[in-house]
């Protein structure tokens, strides 16, 4: 009965929060909007130093886990063996970690660093191109992934090896307790953990919607307005619920699986067709400069100095990659059954850092060369990054197949938008069925409409920043969960024979 009673509580006090949050966020945009800048402004000016040294300290951690003692232990049982081939394993990963975010900056983040940069480099120069790449390095590279595998590797050992429930709040039960972690202060951590995926992922519900709009403006003349964003949500929300229900081995796997070439296929071609040397050199450049300047640019603030540009964008990431860690990490914990601690990192940090520095410097490179070959007047490019989600078609357009590879882009921009969307319906699921490993279909209904119907009131409202902001509000406190998750990590492995 207890366990009943538990599982209700995080299901019904998390939608009482969120429909608090929604209605605010729609009913009084305003307010809710000063709200939420105010708050997070105050976390970035006075707490920018604690997000930097937090990633990390996630970092050292992960590097830790992989290559000291502990990197043979599986996560299941000593016999197990992964459920999901390694192919599928990184498509999962990509699509739910990074890959709608991928689609949006790939061609504006670079492009905008190298008409904006920062620290006095002269705008639209190989200073600002190479600029460009270290900090779209850092932004997309081995930190965020670092922070995933925190709570992913955690929640999957739990899970699997000693046999816990899908929550969160398992994973600190050998620091606080098994009492405190199944009563009052394990629940806020599972509250906090749905409110932050609910917020992660219906902003990025919008704002998918919003490129999908802009392609097929691009493309085809579809007026950009409400009514179109709502038909696209209400047709993706078809998609992806649909492949929530029918569970991780059949409609996630199959458009997971699907996207994952249609991605490399894109990608390919880009190159192909792109500026292929300076693309090359542009990569292998930007990760020396990434390698060489890590601790340094990772750890980089001002003391008096203006610190706009690091709030807006690096810290703005942080605190936005910290929020998606209960969603990605939980998808993570659930797909990585029977991999061993170190083939787990070497998996969700390595491989996905490497694809993702590579994405950007095709993508970023398609941009960058425009403005440096004089092939784009810099007024165009400045008008194609002031709305990011247009850019990547404006660009693709200047190049031969531009045409297809824009259409290629919208197709490959829905279905990550789709992974996304019905990972965190699972995810959602899971937290709010007592750590259910196969939640009931009716649960992940229920989230996947309340997803739709916020994003679409949060558009009709004029906006998706607000909910995006206040996500990084509530996540702050995630920072010291996953100290508290590592140092509980660390006391359970220390009874293992490594």
């Amino acid at each position: 009965m207890g366990e009943k009673k538990g599982k209700n509580t995080v299901f019904y006090v998390s939608l009482i929060i969120v429909g608090i949050i929604a209605v605010w966020s729609v009913a009084f945009n305003d307010s809710f909007t000063v709200v939420a800048n105010a708050a997070f402004k105050v976390l970035t000016t006075d707490f920018g130093w604690l997000y930097l040294i937090s990633m990390i300290i996630f970092f050292g951690f992960i590097v830790y886990f992989a290559f000291g003692k502990y990197g043979k232990i599986r996560l299941g049982s000593d016999d197990s063996r992964p459920e999901y081939s390694n192919i599928t394993w990184f498509g999962l990963l990509f699509g739910c970690g990074m890959g709608v975010g991928l689609v949006f900056w790939g061609v504006a983040e670079p492009l905008t660093y190298y008409l904006n940069p920062t620290d006095g480099i002269e705008a639209a120069s190989q200073a600002s191109a190479n600029f460009a790449f270290e900090n779209f390095f850092m932004h997309w590279g081995i930190l965020p992934w670092a922070n995933y595998a925190v709570i992913g590797l955690a929640l999957a050992y739990f899970m699997f090896r000693k046999n816990k429930k899908g929550l969160l709040s398992v994973m600190l039960e050998p620091l606080i307790g098994e009492k405190l972690a199944n009563g009052w202060l394990g629940k806020v951590v599972d509250i906090l953990g749905v409110f932050a995926t609910v917020a992660g992922v219906v902003t990025s519900l919008g704002l998918g919607t919003l490129q999908i709009n802009a392609g097929f403006n691009y493309l085809f003349g579809v007026p950009i307005n409400l009514v179109v964003e709502i038909i696209i949500i209400i047709i993706v929300s078809f998609l992806y619920i649909g492949s929530a229900v029918s569970g991780l081995d059949k409609g996630i796997k199959i458009i997971s699986d699907t996207n994952l070439y249609v991605a490399i296929g894109l990608l390919a071609v880009c190159f192909i067709v792109g500026p292929k040397v300076e693309t090359l050199n542009a990569f292998v450049n930007g990760m020396g400069q990434y390698i060489g300047n890590f601790i340094p640019t990772a750890l980089k603030i001002n003391s008096y100095s203006d610190n706009s540009w690091f709030g807006s964008w690096r810290l703005f990431y942080w605190a936005w990659f910290i929020a998606w860690a209960p969603f990605v990490g939980v998808f993570v914990a659930r797909i990585s059954k029977g991999r061993t601690i170190r083939e787990f990192v070497l998996g969700v940090v390595l491989v996905p850092t490497i694809a993702s520095c590579i994405w950007g410097a095709v993508f970023g490179n398609l941009g960058i060369n425009l403005g440096e070959k004089g092939l784009m007047a810099i007024e165009k490019l400045q008008e194609a990054v002031a709305t990011p989600e247009v850019g990547l078609f404006v660009v693709l357009g200047q190049y031969p197949l531009g045409f297809i590879l824009s259409l290629v882009a919208l197709v490959s921009l829905c279905a990550f938008f789709v992974t996304s969307a019905n990972s965190g319906v699972y995810v959602l699921s899971m937290l709010s069925t007592d750590g259910a490993i196969n939640p009931p279909n009716g649960r992940k209904i229920l989230w996947g409409v309340i997803q739709s119907v916020m994003a679409i009131g949060l558009l009709m409202a004029g906006g998706l920043k607000p909910l995006q902001t206040i996500s990084l509000v509530a996540a702050f406190l995630f920072i010291f969960v996953m100290f508290g998750t590592i140092a509980a990590f660390m006391k359970v492995l220390k009874e293992e024979k490594a």
